[in-house]
């Protein structure tokens, strides 16, 4: 057990996930704060249910919820270094993270990092309120003094600082800006409502075209639920219209690594207490007619609450392409979201037209960036140097585009 001091005490201790737990309860209420203690665990089970509790946060990430991170921990198998915080006997926060080769460093990331368009942590909203009396400098020293031996990076990535007006405790360590923001699309009383938030007109006049031009090929099913089958169906398809859209760009198959795809057909399989799914939901185009049976536009949504966010999405460019499949399936889901307690629709990260002209607000993100040894230190300049150089290159459209065809040509 290693010890140091902060001004809300902290204990930095490692523990095997074998270790004794004693029965934990959520910081909240009156609790009287006067000891921080950060444990790091292998595994994930002693904590689900204070995990699960903290999952009740709607303000804390679906990507740091226990099943999510269920679902890629199988798939993976990754070394597990949970970071478990306790204001006393009482839970305070999670931090859900694994190890594994980031840049060629050990680096400790969030569980499922590559394929988050959100992160926070889990906090509870007692420690959230008396984090603003830790000094930053001793919070960062106490996640140094827990990791260590473990990695040589710190790298929580894709973290919106102040997330639906909460501030986030992780804004005390240090931080660069990440190069990609999100795109976030307010939900109001009703499709007009929200439309009348971006160009309500042109929206309207686009539908309708699409609508006239499917139909003129034969109609269309909006496929928006489904049997687990179905769903899981539905992702393969997308796995393969991906791979097709991608090998057309000249560019690699993020999706196509077997444990990838385990994963996400994982979190198809999360649902609620009534259960929906919130984990992954697939929507489709399906055609009728002369191509009937073929699938022109993919997406899948998460929710978190009443936060949906598009988690991935494709086109088949041979199929309807006069039509914009693309943009009607947005419309679509959107449209459907209304009346069921949706109050934000998320984009996700990266700019695209088709979000920028979908969503009028724009988030930024930031990255954790905390060496714990002097290897370290390389490893957090590396990170600082390529997300300040993409950060340049996404600022001038020119640069921008000459890297987008450089990719292309190199396939990276």
């Amino acid at each position: 057990m290693q010890a140091q001091t902060l001004p809300v005490s902290d204990r930095a201790q490692h523990l095997r996930s074998d270790a004794g737990i004693p029965k934990q309860r959520i910081v909240d209420g009156q609790f009287s704060a006067s000891e921080l203690n950060i444990v790091i665990l292998d595994r994930m089970e002693p904590l689900e249910a204070v995990w699960r509790e903290l999952d009740r946060d709607n303000l804390n990430s679906l990507h740091q919820s226990y099943d999510w991170c269920l679902s890629w921990t199988r798939a993976f198998g990754h070394q597990l270094s949970i970071v478990w915080g306790r204001l006393g006997e009482e839970t305070a926060f999670i931090l859900p993270v694994e190890i594994n080769r980031f840049h060629g460093f050990r680096t400790a990331r969030f569980v499922g990092a590559d394929h988050s368009n959100i992160n926070t942590g889990l906090f509870t909203t007692r420690f959230v309120e008396l984090a603003s009396n830790i000094e930053p400098q001793k919070f960062a020293e106490s996640m140094r003094r827990a990791l260590a031996g473990r990695a040589d990076l710190l790298l929580l990535q894709n973290i919106p600082l102040d997330w639906r007006d909460r501030r986030n405790p992780l804004a005390l360590l240090p931080t660069i800006q990440n190069q990609n923001h999100a795109y976030h699309l307010p939900l109001l009383g009703g499709m007009a409502s929200t439309l009348q938030q971006v160009n309500a007109k042109g929206r309207r006049k686009k539908y309708r075209t699409q609508m006239r031009r499917l139909e003129a090929l034969g109609g269309f099913d909006y496929i928006c639920s489904g049997t687990a089958e179905e769903q899981h169906l539905l992702l393969d398809r997308f796995f393969k219209q991906k791979a097709e859209r991608f090998k057309a760009l000249g560019l690699p198959d993020v999706f196509e690594d077997p444990s990838t795809r385990a994963f996400l057909h994982g979190a198809i399989d999360i649902r609620d207490r009534d259960g929906e799914a919130v984990g992954l939901e697939m929507h489709a185009i399906r055609l009728k007619g002369d191509r009937e049976g073929d699938i022109a536009a993919l997406a899948g949504l998460s929710r978190k609450g009443d936060h949906i966010i598009c988690q991935l999405s494709t086109i088949d460019e041979s199929l309807a392409a006069e039509a914009s499949p693309g943009e009607l399936l947005f419309w679509l889901m959107i449209d459907g979201q209304h009346g069921r307690g949706v109050s934000l629709f998320d984009f996700g990260l990266g700019d695209q037209r088709y979000k920028r002209s979908w969503a009028p607000v724009e988030i930024e993100h930031h990255d954790v960036v905390l060496p714990l040894c002097l290897r370290g230190s390389v490893g957090g300049w590396i990170h600082r140097a390529i997300t300040r150089g993409k950060a340049f290159i996404k600022s001038h459209q020119r640069s921008y585009r000459v890297a987008q065809r450089l990719r292309r040509l190199v396939g990276v």
